[in-house]
């Protein structure tokens, strides 16, 4: 008799999510953000839909939002934090502070900002004849899953000093770097933001970490060479993978299963399960860079404080060493550049073994 999984019941951000009127995209692979199914979504007054991965109703979710031309969506206040990319268009957002005096800053397709926390926001829409759209990864279902009461979670009149005073030029974009941590506000393009070099992951990458207004979430870009790619890790579930600029793929396995190789280009999202070795191919002629938005959850190791994503699985972490790959892995590259007229280089990196 096959082995039963007990059912879990729905969690209450599952019966609220269920209950916004709009589809629920489930999976871990979007080719094109900018193509999936939206709805009239009334919370909102714009349009919109959830992208959910295996784990989203207990640890952070996604959504998609349209607005249309010359138009705005509904001022809102919620008690859990919220990163947004856009995806399309340009407009602006203003919010409001605790004394209720409003300050307004403009953005357009690149642009990275996190709203602090139950602060009032409203977005716009600045173009007449074309729609925005922004994508946006929050902690809504831990929060809404603790109080499961929907009119505090987006009603509650509490004010966060700590996280926002109202003061002038909060969203100027202003930042300060501490290695390769840029804590700001609001960052006006991802897209060519310049990166610091970020060896750990191997093959000539580079690597910015953003901390957005307070948030206990965190995001980073990424970019690799042409002819390279990234050392595979494991982590968490909940980092949403944004592809930025480039071609290319990423391959996804638990240990011991198939690898499986999903491919992607600008606009495409990869949302890695937890616990699940993921790595990332650059095929095309130019650099590969991502936005990763995603929880700060990572595990470290207690003797150094580093992630473990970070650390070779020859010593215990979740980290595959080229060395160490399988060598399909190799194999899989060699073919993808040669069918792209991309030369490989790998080889640097590869040190003495070679498949």
């Amino acid at each position: 008799m096959a082995e039963r999984r007990p059912v879990r019941p729905p969690t209450a951000y599952a019966r609220w999510a269920g209950g916004q009127g709009i589809d629920i995209v489930p999976g871990f692979h979007i080719p094109d953000l900018r193509a999936v199914p939206l709805k009239p979504w009334l919370m909102t007054g714009g349009d919109g839909c959830f992208i959910n991965h295996d784990d989203s109703d207990r640890s952070n979710d996604c959504y998609v939002s349209r607005i249309p031309p010359g138009g705005n969506l509904h001022r809102v206040r919620h008690l859990h934090e919220v990163m947004t990319y856009v995806l399309a268009g340009r407009g602006s957002t203003t919010v409001w502070g605790p004394d209720g005096a409003e300050q307004s800053f403009e953005w357009q397709r690149g642009a990275l900002f996190a709203v602090p926390l139950n602060v009032p926001y409203q977005h716009f829409n600045s173009s007449g004849d074309q729609p925005a759209t922004l994508l946006s990864v929050t902690n809504a279902p831990v929060v809404i899953n603790l109080f499961d009461e929907d009119e505090f979670v987006f009603n509650c009149p509490y004010d966060f000093p700590a996280r926002f005073t109202g003061a002038a030029g909060y969203f100027s974009g202003a930042g300060t770097l501490t290695g390769r941590m840029w804590e700001t506000n609001f960052v006006p393009d991802v897209r060519d933001f310049p990166l610091v070099d970020y060896r750990a992951r191997g093959a000539g990458g580079t690597n910015v970490q953003f901390k957005l207004a307070r948030n206990t979430m965190m995001a980073h870009v990424s970019e690799f060479p042409v002819g390279t790619y990234k050392k595979a890790h494991r982590h968490a579930p909940g980092a949403h993978v944004v592809i930025l600029g480039g071609t290319g793929y990423s391959l996804m396995w638990r240990e011991g299963e198939p690898i499986r190789r999903y491919d992607w280009a600008e606009g495409s999202l990869v949302i890695p399960p937890g616990e699940t070795f993921h790595q990332h191919f650059n095929t095309g002629a130019t650099p590969a860079r991502y936005l990763a938005l995603r929880h700060l959850n990572a595990r470290r190791d207690p003797a150094t404080g580093l992630p473990m994503s970070s650390i070779s699985t020859r010593l215990g972490g979740d980290q595959i060493d080229y060395e160490d790959e399988d060598p399909q892995v190799r194999r899989m590259y060699r073919d993808a550049c040669a069918a792209n007229g991309i030369e490989s280089r790998m080889a640097e990196f590869h040190g003495s073994r070679e498949d």
